[in-house]
């Protein structure tokens, strides 16, 4: 038979939380800033007021969707909006994806908004209406929903005593406690998993998640961290790294009384005393975003009342904003010339519209740049007036005619608002 496997080691005790004493005090000095210096926001009061659990759970969920990769401050205004239009899970199962495309038009990764509504339909018609009351449960049953917006539902509606690790989460944790190994690796996730599973409170489990995210988002901030207002500064190994100096200098060893440590800083990257506690996390290289140019056209006719329409068509049901719409648009080569762009354009309106486009009829408007996560879009604009109407051919892709007020009360990008 083979030999077993060899359990990995535990990490060294500096990068862990193995003190009880200390364990309590931490969540003591957390939740006590918390009840002092929490933002009011409006899922919150929801979480603390709504006596229904599933009314509870739905709103919690609706407020961690749209708060993966986007600000508090962007969020308040659509969650309000949404919570006013849909307030249980029964009314957002019957919207239609048009009409959460509209709310949701803005606030970018627009599949969220898509996938939040068909996991509300699964809860109406598989669940009988009620929301899973487990982490494991939530992430189980409910499409788009992983592990951590799972953790954060249970602990904040359902007292789940379960940790969350988000991107706050992860600052924070790698301060604490000096974790210098790229944060975005598997194996130092997993370790912050349990890190947070230790951490939380199982008296007030929701209150101490949020408390080290709203610490992670208003204190322990990426560039110029609050250190003099942490209510854990005591607590945090880089903060005392900062204040006291390096440790003992041991040979071929920058933290840990362990070689090739896996948490702490790589050997190339040691601790950079300039940057202090801004050391931690730290990140693989990002992937430069990469660059696209697309031709758009904005069609404009006169309407039946005078006012100017233009034409607008959605865009595919998958992939970058899907089933948005856009003025027509055309993915170009990235160093086309300019009479070349206007004639590919020209033939893919013409193929579009079934009747000539002439390329020279095309009127250069000028260049808009977008950037979305991993792409650096550039749209290179031009507008055609048509005279008389145009029949469309609907095999291609449904579109429509839209005055002005209509294209912005429409589901559309920030891009196409730009353009």
């Amino acid at each position: 038979a083979g030999v077993p496997a060899a359990a990995p080691a535990p990490p060294p005790a500096r990068h862990v939380f193995s003190d009880p004493a200390e364990v309590e005090a931490l969540r003591r000095n957390l939740l006590a800033w918390y009840d002092r210096c929490k933002r009011d926001l409006p899922w919150r009061a929801l979480a603390a007021t709504e006596p229904d659990a599933d009314r509870r759970g739905y709103a919690v969920w609706v407020s961690e969707i749209m708060l993966q990769q986007t600000q508090v401050a962007t969020v308040i205004d659509y969650y309000n909006r949404w919570m006013q239009k849909w307030p249980t899970l029964q009314a957002l199962a019957q919207a239609s994806l048009e009409e959460v495309n509209e709310l949701w038009a803005g606030l970018g990764y627009y599949s969220r908004g898509k996938r939040l509504q068909e996991a509300a339909r699964k809860v109406v018609s598989e669940l009988a209406g009620r929301m899973p009351r487990t982490a494991e449960d939530l992430q189980k049953l409910l499409p788009g929903v992983g592990r951590y917006t799972a953790g954060a539902i249970a602990s904040i509606s359902y007292g789940q005593a379960t940790g969350v690790v988000d991107g706050n989460v992860i600052r924070v944790l790698c301060r604490l406690r000096c974790i210098g190994a790229d944060s975005s690796s598997p194996a130092v996730i997993d370790q912050l998993w349990d890190m947070a599973n230790v951490l939380v409170d199982s008296s007030r489990p929701g209150d101490f998640n949020q408390a080290l995210m709203e610490l992670g988002a208003t204190v322990c901030v990426p560039k110029a961290p609050l250190c003099g207002e942490c209510p854990v500064k005591q607590h945090c190994q880089a903060w005392r790294r900062k204040l006291f100096g390096k440790p003992p200098p041991v040979p071929d060893v920058e933290d840990c009384a362990v070689g090739d440590c896996p948490l702490c800083p790589p050997a190339t990257e040691p601790w950079d005393s300039s940057l202090g506690v801004t050391n931690f996390p730290r990140k693989a290289a990002k992937k430069p975003p990469r660059a696209m140019r697309t031709a758009t056209c904005v069609l404009e006719r006169r309407g039946c009342h005078g006012a100017p329409e233009y034409l607008i068509v959605q865009r595919p049901s998958s992939g970058l904003l899907a089933g948005l719409w856009e003025f027509p648009s055309l993915p170009l080569a990235q160093d086309l010339q300019e009479k070349k762009e206007r004639e590919e354009l020209a033939d893919h309106l013409q193929a579009w519209m079934g009747q000539p486009v002439a390329a020279k009829g095309l009127q250069f408007i000028g260049e808009v740049i977008h950037i979305f996560s991993h792409i650096h879009q550039t749209y290179v604009v031009y507008s055609l007036n048509l005279d008389g109407d145009v029949t469309l051919d609907p095999a291609l892709s449904p579109s429509r005619w839209v005055t002005e007020d209509e294209f912005h009360a429409s589901a559309v990008s920030t891009a196409m608002k730009k353009v």
